[in-house]
C-alpha cells in the first residue's frame, strides 16, 4: 500500500516560514500578522506627525530615527516572503507584492530626493490584510461587486460624462462672452469660463471666480440646478448595476487565511487541496504519496 515518507509529511522550514507569514489560521501566523498591522499604524502616525509644522529639532529626530526603524523592519519582512514563497516573482508582481514594495521605497528614496518620505502613508494599504487576517474575505467580495457593478456602467457613463463636457465647454463660453465682454476680469478667457462651469456644475463653489451681470447670474442659477442631475445621473446608474450584481451574491462565501506557496493567490474555500489558480497543493500534508 502507498504510504507517505517523512520528507513528504514533514514541512520544511520554507513552508513553516510562509504559514507564519502569509496565513494566519494558526496562533502565530495571527499573531504576526497583528504585530504586523500594528507597526503599519505606527509608522502612518509617526509619517503623519512628521509632516506637523513648527516640530522642535530633537522630535523630528526621533521621528527621522523612528522611520528608519520601520523601514528597516519592513525591509526585512519583504526580503523574508520573498524567501518563503516557492516562486518569488510571483508575489513581487502580485498587488500585495507591489504594496509591500511600495512601502519600504519612499525611505530609501528621500536619500536622493527631499520629501518622498511622505508617500510612506502608501502603508496604509497595507491595512487591507485586515480582512484575511479576520476571516473577513466575503466582505471583499462586496467590494468585487461594486468594481464589476462601475465597469458595467462605463459605456453609460462615458455618454453621460460626454453630455456634461459639453455642456462646460458651451457655458464656458457664453460666460466668457457675457461677462468677459462686460468689464468682469475674471473672465478672461473660455478655459477660465469652463474652468468655473466645472466648480459651478459640480456643486463645488471656490467662489474665486463670481458673475457680476444679471444675465450672468442667471445662467449661473440654471448650471447650479443641473449640479443636482450631475450627481443624481451616475449615482442612480452604478446602484442599478450594484442591484443587478448583489441579488445574485446575497449567500455568503467561506474562505480561509490559507495562501498558495507558488502564486501566493488568497481566499481558498476550506475544503480546497490544490490552488485555483496554479493547480499546486495547497498543504504539504496533502500532496502525493510515495510508493
Amino acid at each position: 500500500m502507498p504510504t507517505r515518507s517523512k520528507k513528504q509529511v514533514q514541512k520544511s522550514w520554507q513552508d513553516q516560514l510562509h504559514e507564519l507569514i502569509f496565513e494566519a489560521d494558526t496562533v502565530t501566523g495571527k499573531s504576526f500578522d497583528i504585530i504586523l498591522l500594528i507597526a503599519i499604524v505606527a509608522s502612518v502616525i509617526a509619517v503623519c506627525w512628521e509632516s506637523l509644522p513648527n516640530l522642535d529639532p530633537t522630535t523630528k529626530n526621533v521621528l527621522y530615527i523612528v522611520e528608519w526603524i520601520f523601514t528597516i523592519f519592513f525591509t526585512i519582512e519583504y526580503v523574508t516572503r520573498m524567501i518563503a514563497v516557492h516562486k518569488p516573482m510571483k508575489y513581487a508582481t502580485s498587488f500585495y507584492g507591489i504594496i509591500d514594495l511600495l512601502s519600504i521605497i519612499p525611505t530609501y528614496l528621500s536619500l536622493f530626493i527631499v520629501g518622498t518620505n511622505s508617500l510612506l502613508v502608501l502603508r496604509a494599504l497595507r491595512l487591507m490584510r485586515l480582512f484575511r487576517i479576520f476571516k473577513m474575505v466575503p466582505f471583499l467580495d462586496q467590494g468585487n461587486i461594486i468594481v464589476s457593478s462601475i465597469r458595467s456602467s462605463i459605456p453609460k457613463l462615458t455618454v453621460f460624462v460626454s453630455f456634461i463636457m459639453i455642456v462646460v465647454c458651451i457655458s464656458g463660453a457664453v460666460m466668457y462672452l457675457v461677462e468677459g465682454h462686460h468689464g468682469n476680469e475674471s473672465f478672461d478667457s473660455i478655459p477660465r469660463g469652463i474652468y468655473w462651469s466645472i466648480v459651478t456644475i459640480t456643486t463645488v463653489g471656490f467662489g474665486d471666480i463670481v458673475p457680476k451681470t444679471a444675465l450672468g447670474q442667471f445662467l449661473s442659477a440654471l448650471l447650479m440646478i443641473m449640479g443636482y442631475a450631475v450627481i443624481a445621473v451616475p449615482t442612480g446608474i452604478v446602484s442599478a448595476e450594484i442591484a443587478k450584481g448583489g441579488s445574485s451574491n446575497d449567500e455568503p462565501h467561506e474562505y480561509t487565511t490559507q495562501a498558495c506557496r507558488y502564486c501566493s493567490l488568497e481566499g481558498h474555500d476550506p475544503d480546497a487541496v490544490h490552488c485555483k489558480h496554479c493547480g499546486e497543493v495547497l498543504n504539504v500534508e496533502d500532496e502525493p504519496t510515495s510508493e
